[in-house]
């Protein structure tokens, strides 16, 4: 029986292995790369280093097959990321000979700090990412994630939340549409807002 829980250390390696797994618009970035962290060190790992206590896991008993992980303060994690996490991953990942189309353009994204500031940041200063792998879904997980980091994060005053999912991950717009989510900016991807 499945069931949520906080993150741990121990779950490092899961979490990494999920955000490939549904990073191509929610299906399998397997072997996309030529660098398989790379993902999961631009979307996952920088949560899990910043604010442990905002990542919850869904276990199966022997793993974990889904997350949600976030930030309570997205300017401050922006200034943190550019200064302290990016610096210390960047070298992973040189230009390469064996790299695969559109991962030099992965790699300047993760660079780039400032594109997590959404116009209406301050009016929902948290963000997060979420990601199930396939057996995990249509189980309510999703929901009963977002609503516990929603609880965590009203515990510690947070007023609002946001999160941008690709245009084409039309299964994540339907759930987030269903959760209630406002659409706050539509662009190459689609920002929702959460008020707390």
């Amino acid at each position: 029986m499945s069931s949520i829980r906080p993150y741990r250390p121990a779950d490092r390696d899961a979490v990494y292995d999920i955000c490939v797994r549904t990073g191509d618009s929610g299906r399998d970035a397997t072997g996309r790369y030529s660098r398989p962290d790379l993902l999961p060190d631009i979307y996952a790992g920088p949560y899990l280093e910043f604010e442990p206590g905002l990542a919850f896991v869904v276990d199966r008993g022997d793993r974990a097959i889904g997350y949600v992980i976030a930030t309570s303060d997205t300017r401050a994690f922006v200034r943190w990321y550019a200064d302290t996490w990016w610096p210390s991953v960047e070298g992973k990942y040189p230009a390469s000979p064996e790299e695969e189309p559109g991962e030099r353009e992965l790699v300047a994204t993760g660079a780039n700090a400032d594109r997590m500031l959404v116009p209406a940041v301050d009016a929902y200063p948290a963000h997060l990412h979420i990601d199930l792998l396939p057996e995990t879904q249509g189980q309510g997980f999703g929901r009963r994630l977002v609503d516990t980091l929603a609880d965590a994060l009203r515990a510690r005053g947070v007023p609002g939340l946001h999160l941008t999912a690709g245009a084409s991950n039309t299964g994540a717009l339907a759930f987030y549409e269903r959760l209630g989510m406002k659409v706050l900016e539509r662009g190459g991807g689609v920002t929702f807002g959460l008020r707390l």
